[in-house]
């Protein structure tokens, strides 16, 4: 096969595209530039360095000719800020562009489409009583984000979108998300939580449930993505343990007490001029659930196990190295 990822150069392309390779498949990227010399990508991949965002149509098209499968691994998540409202930077970046690439991609006959969503629209769609879609931006893009992506399926273009969780896994050059984890717990000597948990899974997991849902995945259907389930305080041990400060307390603290610091947050968005993708008062009935998902929900795929203890420490290792700024990295962009 030849495979097409929109976003190849990114952690979980990156991996998915190795997966494919070792497979036997073909794989090409569409990246912004610059890719620097030390990112760890597959030799193999064939990188083109151009902006998908100011491609034109036809320039698309003949990037397209000839693949069999298309992976959108690009766009923005929460952490990106943005000015109010910042609803329409999420459509800017992941819905209007992935409906061109899908309609781009049909039209040139390729047969089956990959997105990488969020778990949140599991979520969303899963416990209709929180109105999640309505308090949270971002959450009601990734709903509008799957919606746009169902309507190209049919009986010669399957489309699939995996509603991703908490991942871990290392890509060399390039800065992890985990460096927000770093942050907050480096310096308190106690570390305050609320109870709650959620699910996860490795970076190598992700790569298998991309290549296995071109492989095996239904025509339209979104699958949640889950494998390991860890409430807040056993995962936070375990970041602790990776930043060598084992001894530091967990405690979890009433939903009461957790909503002062959420408000905080909530003031310091507001100062900076920002509106955040996950109102953080309203998150915080979010983060005090478990949103847990089993294996079973994504069984097609067949994620293969992993240590997921390992893949914490070697995360959290890699991220404070580069919080202390031992490593020149690559950090989320957008053009």
């Amino acid at each position: 096969m030849k495979i097409i990822i929109l976003g190849g150069t990114g952690l979980l392309g990156s991996a998915a595209a190795k997966l494919m390779i070792e497979n036997g498949h073909s794989v090409s990227s569409i990246s912004l530039p610059p890719v620097p010399e030390n990112l760890d990508i597959p030799k193999q991949m064939k990188v083109i360095l151009n902006n998908y965002m100011t491609m034109s149509d036809k320039e698309i098209e003949k990037v397209f000719m000839g693949y069999d499968a298309f992976v959108f691994a690009a766009g923005v998540d929460e952490r990106v800020e943005f000015e109010a409202p910042v609803y329409d930077a999420y459509v800017k970046y992941n819905i209007e562009p992935l409906s061109r690439m899908l309609k781009i991609a049909k039209k040139v006959g390729i047969r089956h489409a990959v997105i990488l969503g969020s778990y949140f629209s599991y979520f969303a769609k899963t416990w209709t009583h929180l109105k999640l879609e309505k308090h949270h931006p971002y959450i009601r893009s990734r709903i509008e984000q799957e919606r746009v992506a169902l309507a190209f399926a049919d009986e010669k273009f399957f489309v699939n979108v995996l509603e991703l969780p908490y991942i871990f896994g290392v890509q060399n050059g390039r800065k992890p998300v985990w460096t927000i984890f770093v942050k907050q717990f480096e310096k308190p000597k106690t570390i305050l939580f609320p109870k709650g948990g959620t699910a996860m899974v490795t970076v190598n997991q992700v790569a298998h449930a991309i290549y296995h849902s071109i492989l095996f995945g239904d025509m339209k259907k979104c699958y949640p993505i889950g494998y390991f389930n860890m409430d807040w305080k056993q995962l936070i041990h375990r970041v602790l343990i990776a930043m060598d400060m084992p001894n530091k307390k967990v405690i979890t603290v009433p939903k009461a007490l957790a909503y002062i610091g959420f408000a905080r947050l909530k003031s310091q968005y507001r100062k900076k001029g920002i509106e955040p993708g996950l109102h953080p008062t309203q998150f915080l009935k979010i983060m005090s659930r478990k949103t847990y998902i089993e294996p079973e929900l994504s069984k097609d795929l067949q994620l293969p196990h992993d240590d997921i203890n390992q893949a914490i420490d070697d995360s959290i290792s890699y991220a404070y190295k580069v919080f202390k700024n031992e490593f020149n990295v690559l950090e989320m962009k957008v053009k």
